[in-house]
């Protein structure tokens, strides 16, 4: 989920740990659970900081092991020691418990997402992405919202938040019933299809679909279980060069592989340099395909230039790379 999201539910879980009778009984104990929930609803994505190094490190590494099985045993301890330095008095297991909840929550919610998490590591590198909630749920944060408004306002805080979890429990019921429908009118529509990749986006109802036969990709939208697919890609093999294979080692190539299950290629010849490009199909927007990595290859075989992300205009993509073909 998104930082904001993050950030409703440590809040929630401050008015639900008042359930905790320590809690609720000592100020000090209080201020530094609800220190811990919060900073325990932020932390496995501190990993965000590997933006700073370059795309390609992000990509492979985000939500890894920041998200995993140690990491979910380790940071709660690690906040709940260093709370007990600031707030000595605290009750230490109410405060390593509250939080472990927390980053539990965290992680747990993030699987929901299109994304994902290697939540399995270390018994398994596989990324759990279960596709049915967007990054940011505008029907999530806004029931959050309202409910830690009830709060301020002087409701019960256990039971509102009690009745938010139980409505948030269905809601992610019908979601993963809105998912079946949308895959089953996919399969009706491309009725071959080898794989199907369906996204969330902010819309209900509203669902990216990418799919793949033995001949073609094919990229569109479901409403409800109307499918509508917009372009259609020959399903052709990568061709067998020498730079194509210099540019599958380049860093940034091999961080958009190991992240995109679906994708087309394609090879050019610009300037005297081979291009590589691999365009991701699952996230079109305005007809434009912004996930992609690009490899410059020279006579030498060697990459003098790759990117890799999010990127909207032809443009921009060239200003990343560096790069500008001659009239």
């Amino acid at each position: 989920m998104d930082t904001g999201t993050h950030i409703v539910m440590g809040t929630a879980l401050c008015g639900l740990s008042l359930a905790d009778p320590v809690v609720s009984s000592d100020s000090v104990t209080m201020t530094a659970v609800f220190i811990g929930l919060v900073s325990g609803s932020l932390i496995p994505d501190i990993d965000t900081v590997l933006k700073l190094r370059n795309n390609a490190v992000y990509i492979s590494n985000h939500r890894g092991i920041t998200h995993s099985i140690p990491a979910i045993l380790l940071w709660p301890l690690a906040i709940a020691v260093l709370l007990s330095f600031i707030f000595p008095s605290a009750a230490f297991f109410h405060v390593w418990a509250w939080t472990f909840l927390a980053v539990f929550l965290h992680v747990f919610v993030d699987i929901f997402n299109s994304y994902g998490t290697q939540a399995l590591r270390p018994f398994s590198n596989h990324w759990v992405a279960l596709g049915v909630i967007n990054t940011f749920d505008p029907i999530i944060f806004s029931l959050h919202i309202v409910a830690i408004a009830f709060w301020l306002f002087g409701a019960d805080p256990i039971l509102t938040f009690l009745i938010l979890y139980g409505v948030l429990f269905v809601y992610y019921l019908l979601r993963f019933a809105v998912k079946a429908a949308v895959k089953n009118a996919v399969r009706h529509t491309v009725p071959n299809a080898e794989s199907i990749f369906i996204a969330p986006t902010m819309h209900f109802f509203q669902w990216r679909v990418a799919a793949s036969d033995a001949s073609c990709h094919y990229v569109g939208r479901a409403y409800g279980r109307s499918v509508t697919i917009y372009d259609r890609f020959d399903r052709e093999p990568m061709p067998e060069s020498p730079y194509i294979d210099a540019a599958m080692e380049d860093p940034n190539i091999q961080a958009f592989v190991s992240f995109s299950p679906i994708y087309r290629w394609s090879v050019s010849y610009i300037d005297d340099l081979y291009e590589v490009r691999l365009i991701d199909l699952r996230y079109r927007s305005k007809e434009y395909y912004p996930f992609v990595a690009v490899a410059h290859i020279d006579q030498n075989l060697k990459v003098v230039n790759s990117y890799t992300g999010w990127i909207f205009s032809e443009a921009k993509l060239r200003k990343k790379l560096k790069f500008i073909p001659n009239s």
